[in-house]
């Protein structure tokens, strides 16, 4: 047996060491007098990290967040859906913004998206309330029902309040919007994709009844 040991380690010493192939580089050991000068040593710990990285090819680049209607908010790094509803809660037109921006600055938004109607009143919470959104709302014909915050000045003592009661609609047709997980969870990347999601969830809330042949 001894004998046997010391063949095959001869034998061993004789044959050149096959190095294992690594990702990205091939066989070495074939391509050896091919490549002329090849850098030996042990690969990076992550095979994803290139020791060349240069930038992209062309004129493209990598997007950012900015314009993809992405912000910082109190509730985390989201987006705010700007929605307007019918009298059913269905909602007809919506906005996107980051989740940083104010209610208050799209209220005029929100009057002019949307089917081509004037509705008789606009309800609003808190968020809207401001001089210059019911201003906006009285010279498109239309009556603001939004409640004045507590420290506005001259606050007129009669509020529409039962009209006002209605408003928990459009609440109940955001949460119908939610229940669809791509649109609750911001799973799309872009504002052009997320608005897409928006719209086919909306759409599938305002089919409320499905023929079949």
């Amino acid at each position: 047996m001894a004998c046997i040991a010391g063949a095959f380690r001869a034998l061993e010493y004789d044959l050149e060491t096959l190095r294992s192939a690594e990702q990205g580089r091939g066989i070495r050991s074939f391509l050896r007098y091919a490549r002329g000068n090849e850098p030996v040593g042990p690969p990076h710990p992550d095979v994803r990290f290139h020791d060349r990285s240069r930038s992209r090819l062309g004129s493209r680049r990598k997007g950012g967040q900015q314009g993809e209607a992405l912000g910082r908010s109190r509730g985390g790094f989201t987006t705010k859906i700007h929605a307007k509803a019918d009298n059913s809660g269905d909602i007809i037109a919506f906005d996107l913004t980051g989740g940083q921006a104010s209610d208050s600055t799209h209220f005029e938004t929100l009057l002019d998206i949307g089917p081509d109607i004037t509705p008789r009143a606009a309800l609003g919470d808190k968020g809207y309330s401001s001089k210059s959104n019911r201003v906006a709302a009285r010279a498109r014909g239309i009556a603001p029902v939004i409640p004045y915050k507590a420290n506005e000045k001259n606050k007129p003592t009669w509020f529409a309040k039962i009209l006002y009661k209605a408003r928990a609609r459009i609440e109940q047709g955001f949460g119908r919007l939610k229940r669809f997980k791509r649109v609750a969870l911001r799973c799309e990347k872009t504002a052009r994709n997320f608005r897409s999601i928006v719209s086919f969830a909306a759409g599938l809330c305002l089919i409320k009844f499905v023929h079949t042949a």
